[in-house]
């Protein structure tokens, strides 16, 4: 039987980190009501402590969330914890997401501390959440470097003070695939009281391995990702919402499903480009606007003839209408009159045979063909030639 993996969206928390792109309260509102229909398990709706104006789009969004879990980000700090607090309460599900640095650069060189220390505040914080709501995140930052063992012994603790999520960062990308997955097994196996509490992935793409990473977690053990909406995030950003959620659906036999309705997610995705003003990659997997596009003859032959030949989705799955057959001097006569055929305009051999080369010789001066010009190719090749012989 598949076991569901939590959808938990950071898009308006670590997405908005992006520079350049920050979000307002009603802008927040928008996309947070939109993150719901779409079916994500968890909003991080903001860090409350950081800004008053953040304060307020966590308390209004936490108002009018039905469904969602609402999460509010804070530092292991006691005045953060209670502010976040303060924000959620409005929430039907509230979320407190705390936490502390507990690799050995991050407790040397950014908290100049111990890590008995570490462990101590780690403990302290998801206590004093604890008062607030029962349902409490924590997050081990930069678990990506910190020794297996070490990381293990934080969460035994945090888990005992009432954990109930436990996210395992790879805060600056740095693991492959089967480091981050061994590490992931590694606590599910010794971590004292792991059944209490769901792993979750939180991956960064410096290297461009987030979506790998977070897919490593889940087969093993992990049950909720941390994700945005094309990927967006600090640096190179973070694990991409719609390529693990069709990674998942698509890869049936992983035995795993999510709750996300898959045909809003390119309607979502040009909904965060354009309020947040960061143009999505043309080749990005699943939204980008080549995803369904073909312009190679082999290729467009092969689709036109069999859409699986090369395409694994079905661009309906992701809210798109069909493939693009795009034409290029790289295209083939299919190509050309699967075109015209969209046009209403279906090509004897002849008549194909003299339009393709007319085809080419303009192909090979402008970078695509577009409807306009196939039917001043027809009317001056094929409509005016007939015209002048009759």
């Amino acid at each position: 039987m598949a076991e569901k993996i939590q959808i938990f969206d950071t898009t308006l928390r670590d997405g908005e980190q992006v520079p350049g792109c920050k979000l307002n309260t009603q802008q927040k509102l928008e996309l947070a009501e939109a993150l719901e229909s779409l079916g994500v398990d968890v909003i991080e709706a903001g860090f409350p402590i950081s800004s008053p104006g953040d304060f307020q789009s966590v308390y209004q969004i936490a108002e009018i969330i039905k469904h969602s879990t609402v999460c509010g980000l804070s530092r292991s700090v006691e005045k953060d914890i209670i502010t976040a607090a303060e924000a959620l309460q409005p929430a039907r599900s509230p979320r407190i997401h705390t936490g502390i640095g507990t690799s050995d650069v991050h407790i040397k060189y950014k908290f100049n501390s111990t890590p008995e220390k570490i462990i101590e505040r780690a403990v302290a914080a998801v206590r004093l959440a604890k008062k607030f709501v029962y349902d409490v995140e924590f997050y081990a930052e930069d678990a990506g470097r910190t020794e297996n063992e070490f990381l293990a012994k934080v969460c035994t603790e945090v888990v005992k003070a009432g954990a109930t999520v436990l996210n395992i960062p790879d805060t600056t990308g740095y693991c492959l695939p089967d480091e981050y997955g061994d590490k992931i097994r590694y606590l599910k196996e010794n971590v004292k009281g792991i059944d209490k509490a769901i792993l979750s992935s939180h991956c960064h793409n410096d290297l461009g391995l987030a979506t790998a990473n977070s897919i490593a977690a889940i087969r093993n053990g992990a049950r909720q990702i941390e994700c945005t909406i094309n990927g967006i995030g600090e640096r190179a950003g973070n694990t991409s919402l719609e390529e693990v959620v069709m990674i998942i659906k698509q890869r049936k036999h992983l035995g795993f499903f999510t709750n996300i309705h898959s045909k809003m997610l390119t309607e979502m995705s040009h909904m965060v480009s354009d309020r947040m003003g960061i143009p999505v990659q043309p080749n990005k997997a699943i939204v980008g606007a080549n995803a369904f596009a073909h312009s190679s003859g082999i290729h467009q032959d092969g689709v036109i003839k069999h859409r699986e030949n090369y395409e694994i989705i079905d661009p309906h799955e992701v809210g798109v209408n069909e493939s693009a057959i795009i034409l290029t001097a790289r295209s083939g006569r299919a190509a050309l009159a699967y075109r015209y055929r969209n046009l209403d305009i279906e090509l004897g051999k002849e008549q194909l045979d003299i339009l393709y080369k007319n085809f080419l010789e303009l192909a090979d001066q402008k970078k695509e063909i577009v409807a306009e010009d196939l039917l001043r190719l027809y009317d001056e090749h094929i409509v005016k030639k007939h015209k002048a012989v009759v």
